[in-house]
């Protein structure tokens, strides 16, 4: 079951999910909108490792897939790597390929990632991967 957001904001409130900073115009219906840490140029054909300004955790009954904004697909932008698992924590690093015909600024604070939120059922485990805690824009390990 994907969460609203009257679930999303509940969980926050109660400490079941964290999402920081949290900032209210991000809330969507049944998402949450990750921003751009900083100022960065999409040049075409290029990906491009972009972190979340957001750090999240998310509890053991809780998976996130992530979507482009379809603001940025019109424009050309894919997204790779969309999907995060129970009891990861940190920020995320998106994987944001250009293949429109000319190059693509994002500015720092910019929406660019939908996060979906979805309830896993009798989870019996964590991410305990090399990417926990990150912190910026993390290559491959």
């Amino acid at each position: 079951m994907i969460l609203s957001s009257s679930e999303i904001v509940r969980r926050l409130q109660e400490g079941e999910l964290i999402i920081e900073p949290y900032q209210g115009a991000s809330q969507q219906p049944a998402s949450y909108d990750l921003r751009a840490a900083e100022e960065t140029v999409l040049p075409c054909g290029t990906c491009t490792l972009v972190p979340s300004i957001e750090r999240v955790e998310l509890p053991a009954d809780l998976a996130a897939t992530l979507r482009c904004r379809s603001s940025l697909a019109r424009r050309g932008i894919l997204l790779g790597g969309g999907f995060v698992d129970p009891g990861f924590r940190g920020q995320l690093t998106l994987c944001l390929t250009n293949m429109g015909v000319e190059p693509v600024t994002l500015a720092g604070g910019d929406r660019i990632v939908q996060m979906i939120l979805q309830e896993v059922r009798s989870g019996d485990r964590l991410y305990r991967g090399r990417y926990q805690d990150s912190v910026g824009a993390v290559h491959t390990r």
